[in-house]
């Protein structure tokens, strides 16, 4: 009995095209390098997708991307709120050792190399759209300083706040939109006046300005390697409308399937911001297939740390941080643990689920094996590249992951194989808890395993570098 096989035109069209360019690569003794789009959501929580057991919002498109990609179980944020988790994703460096390990008015080191840079070396065309926001106040030419050809978007964090704004930044000039903006007379941060507010005049929802910016920018750059760090803002809260102004914080022009539910009015604000940037991941993947650039093109879509509180909006509402303990600003896992899909249809096993232990700094080596450039010295990260391949055997584990937050109250923590350690300063006692039986970290075994506990108390001291910026100990 033979064997069915069904026509596929599209399919084979794709087949011979690749043959065309496998043979010219052979021929010029080049071969393309993979296009990298790394997609970021600010203050999504593990819990937010579908495909991470969300029942009540909507992400289609994401979770086709885990169904067809790789879902990681185990990936965490470079921080638990955005400056420093952006600063490590860059660098490669954890906040122990990166240059901004909170969000004041700290900026990037310009002469640290970072992904943009990494990138550049490796003959790709960058463009970094979106929120910068690594430091503050940032100026006009901060991204192209680190190494991305174009940026277009917000530069500061404060500024990222409105989603309808007067203004962004294209290529250090400001682009002027038709929103019209309330500021408050008086604000806690004065430095961050001039930039946060409420707009009275809502015309341009800046997220869809970085959707068209991304499907542009991916157009005119499909015949060369490109990166594009696409950082959305959403479902990031407007903490000034809801804070000065007394009003709902989760910005969106409509609630969409959510206007009918019988729910608050920034739950349905926050389910239509998530659901809006499915949409439009939905529209970048779509492209990619038009174009011809898919089976070409790692995807790997993140969240910069866990469900925020802010705009009136309750993280417990949706059980947006699912099983984990904790929210953005704390340490605990719900902080810290981010959803992670990667999508790349030729190389990455379809459906497949991965307990590898990384991190943000991680980003950085993976992408240097990936553009076949040096790996950085004195960096965090390792590759998981082979995990993403599925070459687990090949695949390098840390020793160790560690955290440190600079907030009130400052926090260190750290993730050693199963175990996870927790210390709230200045508090000297470490809480400990083992992960692989307690994911909501609920029972602390500190004084069951003294020795683990002195193996943590080792790491907290030997892991992290003195910096007058950032001193834990005051």
């Amino acid at each position: 009995m033979q064997n069915k096989i069904k026509f596929n035109r599209r399919q084979f069209t794709k087949t011979v095209l690749a043959g065309m360019m496998g043979l010219s690569a052979c021929r010029s003794g080049k071969r393309r390098k993979p296009n990298v789009i790394l997609i970021l959501a600010d203050d999504l929580g593990f819990g937010d997708l579908g495909c991470y057991g969300q029942q009540q919002i909507r992400t289609p498109n994401l979770d086709k991307m885990a169904k067809e990609g790789m879902r990681f179980t185990q990936f965490y944020a470079g921080s638990t709120v955005c400056a420093p988790s952006r600063c490590s994703l860059l660098t490669g460096k954890h906040t122990g050792h990166c240059t901004v390990r909170g969000n004041v008015n700290v900026l990037m080191d310009p002469d640290e190399a970072g992904l943009g840079k990494l990138f550049k070396k490796a003959g790709y065309k960058t463009a970094c759209i979106g929120k910068w926001g690594v430091g503050h106040p940032p100026p006009p030419e901060d991204p192209h300083r680190h190494g991305f050809d174009h940026f277009f978007g917000y530069l500061s964090m404060w500024h990222a706040h409105n989603y309808y704004p007067e203004f962004l930044w294209h290529d250090g000039e400001k682009v002027k939109l038709e929103n019209r903006v309330e500021r408050p007379e008086t604000y806690y941060k004065p430095v961050q006046r001039s930039l946060v507010g409420l707009a009275t005049e809502k015309r341009v929802y800046s997220h869809d300005l970085f959707t068209a910016k991304a499907l542009d920018f991916i157009e005119e750059n499909q015949s060369s390697p490109f990166f594009l760090y696409l950082a959305y803002t959403i479902p990031h809260a407007n903490n000034e409308a809801s804070g000065v102004f007394g009003r709902n914080g989760m910005e969106v022009p409509d609630y969409g399937i959510y206007r009918d539910k019988e729910w608050p009015g920034p739950e349905k604000g926050r389910a239509a911001m998530i659901t809006r940037m499915d949409r439009d991941i939905g529209r970048i993947n779509q492209q990619l297939q038009r174009l011809g650039l898919d089976e070409e093109t790692l995807i790997i879509f993140s969240s910069d740390n866990g469900p925020h509180q802010e705009g009136k909006s309750d993280p417990a509402f949706h059980n947006s941080n699912g099983p984990l303990r904790g929210i953005k600003r704390d340490l605990y896992e719900g902080g810290i643990r981010v959803p992670m899909i990667a999508s790349w249809p030729s190389r990455i096993r379809a459906g497949s689920e991965n307990t590898h232990i990384g991190a943000f700094w991680d980003f950085l080596p993976t992408f240097a094996q990936l553009a076949d450039v040096p790996a950085l010295e004195n960096i965090d990260g390792i590759s998981f590249l082979p995990s993403l391949l599925n070459q687990p055997r090949k695949q390098k584990e840390h020793a160790y992951l560690y955290w440190e937050f600079h907030g009130r109250p400052k926090k260190q923590a750290i993730r050693m194989g199963k175990w996870k350690a927790v210390r709230i300063l200045p508090n000297t006692k470490i809480e400990l808890y083992n992960l692989d039986k307690d994911i909501s970290e609920s029972h602390n075994l500190a004084e069951q395993y003294p020795k683990v506990i002195e193996k943590a108390e080792i790491i907290f001291r030997q892991a992290r570098t003195n910096n007058q910026d950032w001193p834990l100990f005051e």
